[in-house]
């Protein structure tokens, strides 16, 4: 099956799904300033989509789970991540994704969230690999051949175990692995190896495998992750922690102050409009962000650290545009 992953110049950029981060809200503003070459969702339950739609029988326009998953078409190519241990839940979230539209699904099978790793999905499928290749066959039969199916995940669970993981992954035949280049057990708390890359390369070339390989961990522009694709071997880069305060990250364009908070308003005000099922205090990780780098920057960051509405946030923005 040819996709949309085949027509991509390497090596590709894109932008890694986090939690409270890559909302509606967030991804409107970035496709807007700086798109990726693929933009992914925060993760999502299978089985909480299930039991909300089948269950508990929640409209979809009630649904909170389906609230984050909205996008608007000038997103595509996007991907969804969704999470499970059970492969019949995953092969139903993956068929409700193609009716939503999604060019994707991505499995994650690299999450060291311990909520997560009680459900036995997310890390902890890395000490399940005859499990992690059910999931990946259950979400295939779910989107019919209609979209690929990806898979995130890092290099092992508390040591290095790509040369037995990732083959196994391999015998699903993914379109794309993301391999995050530390284990569950570092998190990230020490640099990222991206020798592991080239490792990962190897194997899939071994293996005789057409599935991509896109490296993640460390990387904070595109510039830094075409180097590392060159080097390593990697067909694409994931990017995270360095979208923050920064949606023009992927377009390699350097905004001016004032430019950097007209765009932060209107993050707050897509915020408002997409995720009111939230609490506001999302939006505050963002802040210190977007507010640097100029004289007055940590106390203009207090008083916005105060607001709980969009609104609020304007207030504050205009007064220190007259000062700055």
């Amino acid at each position: 099956m040819s996709t949309f992953w085949d027509d991509m110049v390497r090596p590709f950029m894109v932008l890694a799904p986090m939690a409270d981060v890559t909302d509606p809200a967030f991804r409107r503003v970035i496709a807007q300033y700086g798109k990726p070459d693929v933009l992914w969702t925060e993760f999502v339950s299978a089985d909480g989509l299930y039991h909300t739609r089948e269950v508990n029988k929640l409209p979809d326009d009630e649904n909170p789970l389906l609230k984050d998953l909205v996008y608007g078409e000038n997103e595509h190519p996007i991907i969804v991540q969704l999470f499970s241990a059970k492969p019949e839940m995953m092969e139903y979230a993956a068929a409700l994704m193609v009716d939503l539209g999604f060019d994707g699904v991505d499995i994650n099978m690299g999450c060291p969230d311990r909520s997560v790793e009680k459900q036995g999905a997310g890390a902890s499928l890395m000490k399940q690999p005859e499990l992690a290749v059910k999931l990946i066959e259950a979400a295939k039969s779910g989107v019919q051949g209609k979209i690929p199916v990806s898979v995130k995940t890092r290099i092992g669970y508390n040591k290095n175990e790509l040369d037995m993981w990732l083959p196994k992954l391999l015998s699903a035949e993914p379109a794309a692995v993301t391999v995050h280049t530390r284990t569950r057990k570092e998190l990230s708390l020490v640099p990222a190896r991206w020798e592991h890359i080239e490792e990962a390369v190897r194997i899939r070339d071994a293996a005789g495998s057409k599935t991509y390989i896109i490296g993640n961990g460390d990387v904070e522009t595109p510039e830094q992750g075409r180097v590392l694709a060159k080097e390593y071997g990697a067909d694409g880069v994931m990017i995270g922690r360095g979208i923050f305060g920064n949606p023009w990250l992927f377009s390699e364009q350097v905004p001016g102050l004032d430019e950097k908070l007209r765009v932060l308003q209107e993050h707050c005000d897509a915020f408002s409009e997409l995720c009111g099922h939230k609490s506001f205090a999302v939006m505050k990780k963002h802040f210190k962000a977007y507010v640097t780098g100029f004289d007055g920057a940590k106390e203009m960051r207090i008083e916005l650290m105060g607001c709980n509405t969009a609104e609020e946030v304007a207030e504050v923005i205009t007064k220190w545009r007259n000062k700055v």
